[in-house]
């Protein structure tokens, strides 16, 4: 059983009117905490108190907006910071409802909110706790989400709560005992330390495993962080041609944060900047590594307002690495990061690599794969022959032998038909 770092048991009210709170049970908050391994948040322009509302209550998404921000951990509490300018820079057409609920209970039991938001000379500070740790030690029946807010008028320097006063009271005593401030001072400077607006997330009683390791691992790389299990430690015991696999970017994005923000964007703005651990994400173009490289226009309409670019080549290390597939991405954000659509337990194929944006398919609601349609259909038979075609134009380049076209006979020379038989097309 996944379970997060003890914490002492302590009774508490209901302190939120019961037509704030959810009927939906707080063990739900777990059970459906799979679709992500990271956080995300939202355009750097912060929330509003509605909008923090929304973010934060269950059966409600707003995801057209997201930014990744900078991340570090304090011992048991993982951060995740977003502070960049109101510029909307990633734009998803499709929904996942409760992500940003599931993606912080995938990682740990307890999150807490910090948002800043300003307009026409307005502006709001907002905070959020949700907490599996309070609701289950509490023995709540519902999911309850408490919530303070500020509003400070820039011109006149007025600064007023926006909750009354008995919900506000009662809000901030279960942040204060549940959350890793122990006073208001220190929640207000959470909100200073992000700017003038921006939103800032702190994920704390992180999960353990079945054998008490923490699932994630900040001690193997400190300028990463990894999921514990799938690092491969013992590298000097393995062979030459086996580190050259285990280093490659392909099976380390599987358990580096770092490697897989590298690659998660096809682009990013100037002014954009991901932080890990302190040191900055350099962005990664997985078409970069490909040699002998080739353009291919590929059409799912009729029109040429839908093509898009596939870039196809060998993976540089290619034939000593083990690595072949397509990096699809969909409006910038990469969701099948080398998808094999052919078999290679053959030669035929072995180290071909594609990159290519597909906006015309729409994301599963994890962001993992595609919705399966009649256009994601085309597409994985269209790049099936891609990889052929690429390969065996192209394989003898790499030391394989090229593929010799079956020899056909002419009709003319083929022996006299037997009587009843006719000769077949050729």
């Amino acid at each position: 059983m996944r379970k997060s770092w003890e914490t002492s048991p302590t009774k508490w009210r209901e302190l939120l009117p019961r037509e704030k709170q959810l009927s939906q049970c707080p063990s739900s908050v777990r059970s459906n905490a799979t679709s992500h391994k990271w956080a995300f948040g939202d355009d750097g322009g912060g929330m509003d108190p509605e909008a923090m509302r929304r973010c934060m209550s269950f059966g409600f998404s707003d995801k057209s907006k997201l930014a990744i921000g900078q991340c570090m951990d304090y011992g048991n509490i993982f951060v995740v910071i977003l502070l960049f300018s109101s510029l909307f820079i990633f734009q998803f057409g499709h929904t996942d409802e409760n992500g940003f609920k599931n993606s912080t209970m995938r990682l740990g039991a307890d999150v807490i909110v910090f948002s800043r938001h300003l307009n026409n000379g307005i502006l709001t500070q907002s905070i959020g706790l949700l907490s599996y740790t309070y609701m289950m030690q509490t023995q709540l029946d519902r999911i309850v989400v408490p919530m303070v807010h500020y509003q400070i008028n820039t011109s006149s320097v007025s600064f007023e709560i926006l909750n009354d006063q008995e919900h506000f009271i009662s809000n901030l005593s279960i942040m204060l005992h549940w959350s890793p401030f122990t006073s208001e001072i220190e929640l207000l400077k959470q909100l200073d330390e992000i700017g003038c607006h921006g939103t800032k997330i702190i994920i704390y009683n992180l999960w353990f495993n079945d054998d008490s390791n923490m699932e994630l691992d900040f001690d193997f790389d400190t300028e990463d962080i990894c999921i514990a299990g799938d690092i491969k430690r013992e590298v000097d015991a393995l062979s030459s041609w086996e580190t050259l696999n285990e280093q490659h970017t392909a099976n380390r994005l599987r358990y580096s944060l770092r490697v897989y923000l590298s690659i998660l964007y096809l682009r990013l703005p100037e002014s954009f900047t991901i932080i890990l651990r302190g040191q900055v994400v350099d962005l990664h173009n997985i078409a970069d590594d490909l040699q002998y490289p080739e353009f291919i226009l590929y059409k799912p309409h009729s029109s040429d307002e839908s093509a898009v670019v596939t870039t196809i080549g060998f993976v540089k290390e290619a034939p000593e690495v083990n690595v072949h597939g397509f990096n699809i991405y969909h409006k910038n954000r990469l969701i099948l990061p080398y998808w094999q659509v052919v078999s290679y337990l053959r030669s035929r194929g072995r180290g071909v690599v594609g990159v290519l944006k597909a906006d015309f398919i729409q994301p599963t609601h994890n962001k993992q794969d595609f919705e399966r349609t009649s256009l994601f259909a085309k597409l994985e038979h269209r790049l099936k022959e891609m990889t052929w075609e690429y390969w065996d134009c192209h394989c003898q380049l790499l030391g394989y032998q090229k593929k010799r076209p079956k020899s056909q006979v002419p009709i003319d020379t083929l022996p006299p038909k037997p009587p009843g038989f006719e000769i077949p097309w050729h």
